[in-house]
């Protein structure tokens, strides 16, 4: 299931065409992808969800990387990175509605995890072979952060993001599936 989803998975730059290469390559090599047993490399799958006027994104502040970021987590045996990336999306910023405006993934990223405590371990550097789903939901709806994930949760404006956003190397994904994201509302119109 999640072989051919990277498989079917149409790169948008050079970038994808390089990590998707790079994650079928570890499901070639290693047994254990989808679990963080693999201290070399597992998968994620995160949620990008913006709000209906597409002018904001739900964020979460967290703690360890010091940063406003997407939502999402390990997939932990779930092959359905889709599933995931919902499920972490609520019980991050408890948000009930959530509607997927692609079908398929917005975005696939090989992203480097720079070593660090959580939760009195020490969590080695590794990657996480991430998966993206595109969601709209309303701005008005409740939210709440997960205290033991994040200190808090808020729409921030796309227009600021680089002012919310302290770890650079994502903002450029950031900006990536934005642009992602204005070529669907263009074609939809």
């Amino acid at each position: 299931m999640l072989r051919k989803l990277i498989e079917e998975y149409e790169p948008n730059n050079l970038q994808e065409e390089t990590d998707k290469k790079v994650m079928l390559k570890y499901m070639d090599t290693f047994t254990d992808t989808l679990t963080r047993n693999n201290v070399f490399g597992h998968f994620t799958s995160s949620a990008f969800i913006v709000n209906e006027s597409h002018t904001k994104v739900l964020m979460a502040y967290h703690n360890i990387y010091d940063s406003f970021a997407w939502v999402g987590g390990h997939v932990d045996g779930d092959e359905d990175t889709l599933r995931v990336a919902k499920k972490e999306a609520r019980e991050e910023t408890s948000i009930k509605n959530l509607k997927l405006l692609k079908k398929t993934p917005i975005s696939l990223e090989v992203i480097e995890v720079t070593g660090h405590m959580k939760k009195n371990c020490w969590i080695t550097p590794h990657v996480h072979l991430n998966i993206t789903y595109l969601f709209e939901a309303n701005d008005k709806d409740f939210i709440q952060n997960k205290e033991d994930e994040n200190s808090q949760v808020a729409w921030i404006p796309l227009s600021n993001l680089k002012d919310y956003v302290t770890e650079k190397n994502m903002l450029p994904i950031y900006q990536k599936i934005i642009k992602e994201m204005e070529k669907l509302t263009v074609n939809n119109i």
